[in-house]
C-alpha cells in the first residue's frame, strides 16, 4: 500500500516503507482516510514446549500466532522463549510498554522453573548466582539473581531461578557452563504476574489490575 502510493505522512505521499514515524504525533492516512489508534491490547499466553516464538516459520513448526484467536489485530511478543521453553509469554501491540519490559534497565524479575539433570546442592546454587563466563561474545559472565531448590528425586532436581535481565538463552547458556543439562524451562512469572493455573497452550486477556502492577513494577 505504502510503495502504491496509497499512505500519506503529513498529507504527503510517501513510497518509503521505513519511513520514521511519531505516534500519535505524525498524522498518517490511507487512501485520504486518517488512520485510527488501534486499541492496545495485552494478552497473557501458556506457551506450550515446541512452539516457536515468530510469525511464520522457515520450516513450517508451529508457531505462538497459532495458538491466538482469529480476527486478532496485530500483537508481537514481549521478549521471547525458545523452542524448548514454555511457560508465560506477553504479547501487545503496545510497542512502548514492551520495550520497557525488555529493556535491560527495567530489571523486572522473571521466575523460571528449571528442571536440571543432577541432583542439586547448595554449591550449586551459589554457582549459579555467581555466574561463570561463557563461550560466545569475549568476556561475557552470566549469573542469575536467585537460586532455590524446589525438589529433587535421585538424579535429577527443580530448581527456581530468578532473573533481572533477558540475554539470549541466559539460563540454558549458564548453566551449560556450569556443566548441567536443562531437561525442561518453564517460565512462571515477569514481575508481579504469575503464571497462575492457566492450560498450556491457553490464552487470555491481561486485566488491568494486573497491567497496572506490572506499570508500577517498571522504574519512571
Amino acid at each position: 500500500m505504502i510503495r502504491a502510493g496509497r499512505v500519506t505522512l503529513h498529507g504527503q505521499i510517501t513510497r518509503d516503507p521505513e519511513s520514521p514515524v511519531r505516534t500519535p504525533q505524525d498524522r498518517i492516512a490511507v487512501d485520504g482516510s486518517p488512520l485510527d489508534k488501534m486499541p492496545a491490547i495485552y494478552i497473557v499466553l501458556n506457551k506450550p514446549r515446541g512452539v516457536v516464538t515468530t510469525a511464520s516459520d522457515e520450516k513450517g513448526r508451529a508457531t505462538v500466532y497459532d495458538l491466538l484467536e482469529l480476527g486478532l489485530p496485530w500483537v508481537g511478543p514481549v521478549g521471547r522463549l525458545d523452542k524448548a521453553s514454555e511457560g508465560l509469554l506477553l504479547l501487545t501491540n503496545d510497542s512502548e510498554w514492551a520495550a520497557k519490559i525488555t529493556e535491560p534497565a527495567s530489571h523486572l524479575d522473571k521466575k523460571y522453573h528449571v528442571q536440571v539433570d543432577c541432583v542439586a546442592d547448595a554449591d550449586l546454587l551459589v554457582r549459579i548466582t555467581q555466574g561463570c563466563a561463557v563461550e560466545g561474545d569475549p568476556g561475557e559472565h552470566l549469573h542469575a539473581k536467585e537460586a532455590r531448590l524446589l525438589r529433587h528425586g535421585d538424579k535429577n532436581s527443580w530448581l527456581e531461578i530468578t532473573l533481572d535481565e533477558g540475554k539470549n538463552r541466559q539460563i540454558r547458556r549458564l548453566l551449560e557452563g556450569l556443566e548441567v543439562r536443562v531437561l525442561r524451562l518453564m517460565r512462571v512469572s515477569i514481575g508481579p504476574l504469575d503464571l497462575g493455573h492457566l492450560k498450556k497452550g491457553s490464552v487470555r486477556r491481561l486485566t488491568a489490575e494486573e497491567k497496572n502492577a506490572i506499570d508500577r513494577a517498571l522504574p519512571t
